[in-house]
């Protein structure tokens, strides 16, 4: 996401929820709802919880997280 993918949930009048990347060269991936989850939980992920299909950003402590990860590989 922090090179420009979307993150989306959809949703199915039944409540089932599928997450799906979906990236710049119009490639989409399934994304695992527990790592979702696991990421909101954390903090670093947020959306704007819409139905039936919710769009995900990376919040300011995942940026900072990110930040920290890119200068500590360099």
């Amino acid at each position: 996401m922090s090179a420009g993918a979307r993150l989306r949930d959809h949703r199915d009048i039944d409540g089932g929820k599928v997450f799906r990347l979906y990236r710049d060269d119009d490639a989409v991936e399934v994304i695992d709802h527990a790592d979702v989850e696991a990421l909101m939980e954390a903090g670093l992920l947020d959306s704007n919880k819409k139905f039936p299909a919710a769009t995900y950003w990376v919040t300011e402590a995942g940026r900072r997280m990110l930040a920290a990860e890119d200068a500590g590989a360099g």
